[in-house]
């Protein structure tokens, strides 16, 4: 069974095929039972026609009797239907067949190592909370002091070094990407087209008045540009890339690493996503991660790509690589990118089909995306590995262009 090597249990696909089969029993007897109060119907109208008022009320009588069963049998197949839905939306995306077996993150398979993690001078072992007081451009007291722990703020050249990095990730994509700035609050249904609901409701923020949602990623507008939508397939493949701000309730990092930039609440970031057929999806894969691959280079981060097996695979995804940099001064490999492969579980949840040009019935498309550049650890990564033994924080060449003339960070 497919599902197996992601690691579901048997018992929730054999609940939800007890669920199909008491929605097949339902929506059979009451099928029957409006058939059986429709034929009464016209039995009361065929003796009233007659004369025959005795025949016409016990008809009557037997169809308001049978009506009212009918209303509980109704009531029980919606409620039935409803539970089947949500049992169905909480199953994960059946994994591609060359996605790498393994039971949990411990089975990843580092593919490849760009750059030397053992190369570092002490004046880069600073982690870079430590990096960011010093020189004024990361006040993490003040981000907690406004909104919480996990919340933060940059300041002067550190905020500039955030916006860079995003401008960075635009421009690097804007050769094939059509930029959206899509809204940050969506639908509930919009949530549940991406696999972010029903099943993790616990990690997002819901504004509850308007019932809209604040994103955790622009992949869950991005993947909406089109629901409910026909393309043709000629126009395949779609790429579309954002900005914007991401909201994580971060609800599993009890017990994790919280210090810094690791994990936080709200952060930018930029995101490449593609609609593709389901033969253009391995290829648009590959792009995507070169694409991700091309920023981190150009930034001159150490990185590493990792395979991710079955067993460590998310609810949407049927294949996923993932890039982590690597931050010096906290000694750590951090999680920077997934670029990710969903076939066609997500365009099945929003309705997203093309019309094959050689003729036949519309087919979902097949969706994809990355994080072009997530500014949090990105952030943390660089100022950690260009941390000068002056104490000072060298900026990348490719971000100069960004940086209002700085080129270096030095502490005020």
């Amino acid at each position: 069974m497919a599902l197996a090597r992601k690691g579901v249990p048997r018992a929730e696909v054999d609940a939800v095929a007890d669920a199909d089969a008491r929605v097949l029993d339902l929506a059979r007897r009451r099928d029957e039972l409006r058939a059986e109060v429709n034929r009464l119907s016209k039995e009361v109208g065929a003796a009233k026609r007659t004369g025959d008022e005795a025949a016409a009320a016990a008809a009557a009588a037997r169809s308001r009797a049978l009506g009212d069963e009918l209303k509980g049998l109704e009531a029980a197949a919606a409620a039935a239907e409803g539970e089947l839905r949500d049992l169905l939306l909480r199953l994960p995306n059946l994994p591609a067949p060359e996605a790498l077996d393994g039971d949990s993150e411990a089975d990843n398979k580092v593919i490849r190592v760009e750059g030397d993690p053992d190369t570092v001078a002490d004046h880069q072992r600073m982690p870079h909370w430590e990096v960011g007081e010093q020189l004024g451009i990361l006040d993490l007291a003040r981000g907690a002091k406004i909104s919480g722990s996990m919340f933060v703020a940059f300041r002067g050249a550190g905020a500039t070094l955030a916006r860079a990095l995003c401008q960075l990730a635009l421009d690097r994509n804007a050769d094939a990407f059509e930029e959206v700035r899509p809204p940050t609050l969506v639908r509930t249904e919009t949530m549940v087209a991406t696999g972010q609901l029903p099943k993790f409701a616990d990690d997002a923020y819901h504004v509850e008045r308007d019932d809209l949602w604040a994103i955790p990623t622009a992949e869950v507008p991005l993947t909406s540009m089109s629901r409910d939508e026909i393309l043709a397939e000629g126009d395949l493949p779609v790429r579309m890339m954002a900005y914007s701000p991401c909201y994580r309730r971060e609800a599993g990092a009890a017990g994790r690493d919280t210090r810094g930039l690791l994990r936080v609440h709200e952060f930018d970031k930029v995101e490449i996503l593609a609609y593709t057929t389901p033969d253009q999806g391995p290829t648009m894969h590959g792009e995507l991660l070169e694409r991700v691959e091309g920023t981190l280079a150009a930034l001159g981060l150490t990185y590493r790509v990792v395979e991710i097996c079955t067993g460590d695979l998310g609810q949407s995804h049927a294949r996923q690589y993932d890039l982590e940099v690597y931050a010096p001064g906290c000694d750590l490999w951090l999680e920077a990118s997934s670029v990710s492969w969903f076939t066609d579980y997500q365009a099945r949840r929003a309705n997203i089909r093309y019309r094959p040009s050689q003729g036949g019935g519309a087919a979902h498309v097949h969706t994809l995306n990355a994080s072009a550049l997530a500014v949090p650890r990105v952030w943390a990564a660089l100022v950690e590995a260009n941390r000068q033994p002056d104490g000072s924080v060298a900026v990348p060449a490719a971000l100069h262009p960004y940086m209002r003339g700085v080129q270096a960070i030095a502490a005020p």
